[in-house]
Parts: structure tokens; C-alpha cells; sequence
């Protein structure tokens, strides 16, 4: 009898998995630096430890402008085949993220922010519905919004991305060559 638990099952399409996937690292702050981002910094040691190679790191500020530039560098860059941001994703007026990145993508994968507050909502209740987080595809990149936080990178790392990375990354490639953002 097979084990019937979500993580002990394995999809026939999985075997197409990549191993390595390059990712960029986005951190949207107005008061982090590269040397005082620490969500950022666990967003690289977990990808680092998974095996996943890091195709650059930058802060940038809470702004549409700032945001949208720095995902369109690295979606065009063929290397590059996720990016994670963290930050701004709250409900503040300054929290623009969500806002900024869905416009550039093509597919949303709806499922990531709804498990995401799920399991958030676990471990922080009901203050999980302030978190906005989303994911998706552009130009054959998996994008992934988090919040800030530790905690939350950590939770969205090892309980979302991580698992799914390689999977997602080898099924957007196919949409590579799909329409430009």
C-alpha cells in the first residue's frame, strides 16, 4: 500500500524535475540594506542548501517603478529561471508588491497564496489574512511574492517553493517562448 500523504506522492510529470533551478532573490524595503535584509539572507541559505544556485540578490525600494524593473531584469535573462520577492505585501498604503508583479504575469498559480495563508494561518491565525503572497509565471519564470518576514520566508521556503521549484521550473519552461511582458 502506498503512503497516501501529499509529500509521498509523486506525479508521473515530475521526473522532469530540474535539480538546480537559478534564482534571483528581490527584497522590497525602504529601510533594508543587502547587509541588514534577513528574510533576503534565508531566502538565499534555503535555496542554497536545496541545491539551487542564486542568479543575484538586490533591495529595492517600495516602489512600483523599482519593483516592476527588477523582475523584468531577471525574467529577460535567460539564466534566470525563478525569482522569489520578498517584502511589501501587507495591506499598508507602501505595501505595493502584489500589485507591481501581477501585471507581468502571464499565469497566476492561484493555489500558492491561498495554501500559503493556510498554513500561515496555522501557525499565526487570523493575522494570515494580511498577507498578499502570490506566484506565477512571466516569460517562462516562476515567480514567487512573500512576505518579509522570517517566518514567513522560512514557512513559504521549505513548505511551498522548495518542494516545487524544480517541477514549476521545468513546466514554465515550456511557456518560455510565449509572449514578452
Amino acid at each position: 500500500m502506498t503512503d497516501p500523504s501529499p509529500g509521498s506522492r509523486h506525479h508521473h510529470h515530475r521526473r522532469e524535475a530540474l535539480e538546480a533551478v537559478p534564482t534571483a532573490v528581490v527584497t522590497v524595503s525602504d529601510t533594508r540594506t543587502l547587509e541588514t535584509d534577513t528574510g533576503g539572507q534565508l531566502v538565499e541559505e534555503l535555496l542554497r542548501a536545496a541545491g539551487h544556485p542564486i542568479a543575484g540578490r538586490q533591495v529595492v525600494a517600495d516602489e512600483a517603478d523599482a519593483i516592476q524593473a527588477a523582475l523584468r531584469k531577471h525574467v529577460e535573462n535567460p539564466e534566470v529561471r525563478a525569482v522569489v520577492l520578498t517584502g511589501g505585501t501587507g495591506v499598508a498604503p507602501r505595501d505595493v508588491t502584489p500589485e507591481s508583479v501581477a501585471p507581468l504575469l502571464e499565469r497566476t498559480i492561484p493555489g500558492f497564496g491561498e495554501l500559503f495563508r493556510q498554513l500561515s494561518y496555522a501557525e499565526i491565525g487570523s493575522a494570515a489574512l494580511l498577507s498578499r503572497a502570490l506566484a506565477g509565471l512571466a516569460r517562462g519564470t516562476v515567480v514567487f511574492v512573500l512576505p518579509g518576514s522570517r517566518g514567513a520566508v522560512r514557512l513559504g521556503l521549505e513548505k511551498l517553493v522548495l518542494p516545487e521549484l524544480g517541477h514549476l521550473a521545468a513546466e514554465a519552461v515550456k511557456t518560455r517562448s510565449g509572449s514578452a511582458t
